[in-house]
């Protein structure tokens, strides 16, 4: 039922200049038109749709806008006294022609601790609130006359005052209630929508694939092994068997083999088995010696990282600055410079100034490209299928988001808002790639550290340059990488690699969300960046992911055979270690296998092309032993520990803050990129 009262929760929409017209009959009638303000609040898992008129007004000094500093960056900050003072100054910036495209309104913004303020005078007769739970369905107006407006109709047929949207049109609430509610429209009247109160989000997902037959469950496995990815391997596992098994008890005993079939089928052309699969060498057992623990270094610091900055902002001695990087990460008020560096958006030589003019010349090409997206019209939109359907698995995605992370929370913040613009935005750098589901996953983390949508979208579009294999629609880069993950793991353990296909896991499916997203969903957020910035100096070979994938692999072995996991079980097992993984520990280990093959006299050639190793560098038993090993090193874009120092090895895995440096012969394999 409509009720007035107090009413306080997190808002997740708000829109002023929504009028009721209270004496429609009359005209001219300035009285008859109450002007308020109508927000959507979460409050005890409960959603609040509530109308207040503008003489129920709230205290705004704590208000979040949307400003821009001197490189048009989109901020989220207090709205101070003097914001008209800070307005008309950004306002003769070089940018104030993008702000037509500025993601975020200029007026009216949600509150900064993401609460709603308690009404203490609510005594306009026509303030309303109700619960979303108590909608049966909304009336919507006929296109094209005059003002946007709304009806409410109650479940008990209480019918509530039209709301007109003067500014404005009521699509963005329709929106933000269709991610709580099913709004379909009625047979009998197209004009009104009605309501289903199950969680629609929970209706799209892989889950409720439970329902269907188990071909039509194989073949949305084949189609998009995206989703099942994403959904988790215990969930799909089960569900396979679950529904080929039915009600007859004779098809329980179906083998593990039918099911890995169906999963490697997902990916068509993916051979593991390298004894048959044309131009891979048969790898043989192969003595790798012993392999060292390494040591790591706590994070970069800002102090450091000024240090090695020249007058004219230059980054001086760049290598041995991505060493350090590699050896303990960055400090978390160093990430917004250096993973702009590190992700090739600033050149490592490039001056401070020169930083400033490509920032400009990135924030017009940008909002170029956003105002491209931004105006096609819904006619438009409706004759390009490609551009609806990124559109809407970038809605998906951005919703949810909230619900995975917390800078993120809330259904329409400034963070969500812009997550789903740059998405969209980079449809338009690269229409062909298009959207994939996967790519918010590689974007939060960079809007996160960024702050702001230009910086985090050429950063975001320098991690594609990098991952757009991953995503296109043959899936060759992942593919490759699956194959090239069996090959280093038979080399490192070919006992465990026996073990798998014996339980017909030997494709390594389960690595595929690993190495889909680079480990997104695997580790806790602050890890994940931690992991990245690492993994983005390149070091200490190429291809350092999948030695990541290979020390975690280790690492579940143990546990694997001596219980001796099937192919349900390992699937189940390797999905449940999400957020349950130590990053550090990880980056030790494969750390450490690299320094252990490095030292190998006989690594297979198959082995040195994956890590990235010159073939003079390595002695193999198809090359020869008398060339010079140091051809391939000069000139190389990212030398990995090209200096004449290695930190030295020690007996555990815990950090160093002063590691010792230990001399490396010039005769001493290095890793290198190829």
């Amino acid at each position: 039922m409509a009720a007035v009262g107090v009413v306080s929760g997190k808002i997740i929409y708000e829109q002023e200049g929504v009028y009721i017209h209270s004496s429609c009959g009359k005209t001219n009638d300035q009285d008859s038109l109450i002007s308020g303000i109508l927000r959507v609040l979460e409050k005890d898992a409960e959603v609040i749709v509530d109308w207040r008129p503008l003489d129920d007004a709230l205290d705004s000094s704590s208000i979040l806008y949307a400003g821009k500093d001197s490189s048009s960056v989109v901020e989220w900050t207090q709205a101070p006294k003097e914001r008209g003072h800070r307005g008309s100054e950004h306002l003769n910036s070089y940018e104030a022609e993008w702000d037509m495209v500025n993601t975020v309104p200029s007026k009216k913004k949600p509150h900064t601790n993401g609460d709603a303020p308690s009404h203490r005078n609510g005594k306009s007769k026509w303030s309303f609130l109700f619960s979303l739970t108590d909608l049966k369905s909304i009336k919507q107006n006929k296109e094209g006359m005059g003002w946007s407006y709304l009806v409410f109709c109650l479940k008990d047929d209480v019918v509530l005052p039209a709301l007109h949207f003067h500014q404005g049109d009521s699509k963005l609430l329709i929106d933000c209630l269709e991610k709580y509610v099913v709004l379909y429209k009625s047979p009998q009247d197209k004009r009104t929508l009605l309501v289903n109160c199950q969680n629609k989000s929970l209706s799209q997902s892989f889950e409720n694939l439970l329902d269907e037959p188990a071909y039509g469950l194989i073949q949305k496995i084949k189609k998009d092994p995206y989703t099942a990815t994403m959904v988790g391997f215990s969930k799909v596992t089960n569900y396979i068997f679950d529904s080929l098994r039915g009600s007859d008890p004779s098809t329980h005993q179906r083998p593990p083999s039918e099911m890995a079939d169906f999963l490697s089928d997902a990916i068509p052309g993916l051979k593991i088995n390298q004894q048959e699969e044309p131009g891979f060498e048969v790898i043989t057992r192969i003595d790798l010696g012993e392999r060292p623990v390494v040591q790591r270094r706590e994070p970069v610091s800002l102090e450091e990282w000024t240090k090695n900055i020249d007058s004219e902002g230059r980054i001086l001695n760049v290598d041995n600055m991505k060493q350090m990087i590699f050896r303990g990460g960055l400090s978390h008020a160093l990430r917004k410079q250096a993973w702009k560096f590190l992700l090739g958006y600033f050149p490592w030589d490039s001056t401070k100034e020169e930083r400033t003019q490509l920032q400009k010349q990135k924030t017009d090409e940008y909002f170029r490209m956003k105002l491209q997206w931004k105006s096609v019209s819904e006619e438009q939109e409706k004759r390009n299928s490609r551009l609806r359907d990124y559109r809407s698995l970038i809605e998906k995605d951005v919703n949810r988001t909230d619900r995975t992370n917390k800078f993120y929370e809330g259904q329409d913040n400034p963070g969500l808002i812009l997550l789903h613009d740059i998405l969209m935005t980079y449809c338009m750098y690269d229409f062909d790639l298009g959207y994939v589901q996967g790519m918010s996953d590689l974007l939060s983390p960079l809007l996160y550290v960024m702050e702001n949508e230009v910086d985090a979208f050429w950063c975001f579009a320098s991690y594609m340059d990098q991952m757009h294999q991953n995503f296109e629609e043959q899936m060759q880069g992942m593919k490759t990488q699956l194959i090239q993950l069996s090959t280093l793991l038979r080399l490192l353990d070919s006992g465990f690699c026996s073990y798998l296909e014996s339980q017909d896991s030997g494709y390594l499916y389960f690595c595929f969300r690993w190495l889909l997203i680079r480990f997104k969903r695997e580790f806790s957020f602050l890890d994940i960046l931690r992991l990245w910035e690492v993994m983005w100096t390149e070091l200490p070979c190429k291809n350092f992911h999948l030695l990541l994938c290979c020390a975690i692999l280790e690492s579940e072995k143990q546990q694997i055979m001596e219980k001796h996991y099937g192919f349900n079980e390992i699937l189940k097992h390797i999905n449940e270690l999400s957020m349950k993984i130590d990053v550090e520990d990880v980056l030790c280990k494969a750390e450490a296998i690299s320094l252990q093959m490095v030292k190998c006299k006989e690594l297979p050639q198959a082995v040195c092309e994956i890590l990235g190793l010159q073939d003079s560098e390595v002695t193999t038993p198809d090359s020869d032993t008398g060339e010079d090993e140091n051809v391939g090193m000069t000139g190389s874009p990212t030398s990995t520990f090209q200096s004449d120092s290695l930190p030295v090895l020690a007996t555990s895995g815990t950090r160093d803050d002063n590691p010792t440096q230990i001399s490396v012969s010039p005769n001493v394999s290095r890793l290198t990129p190829a």
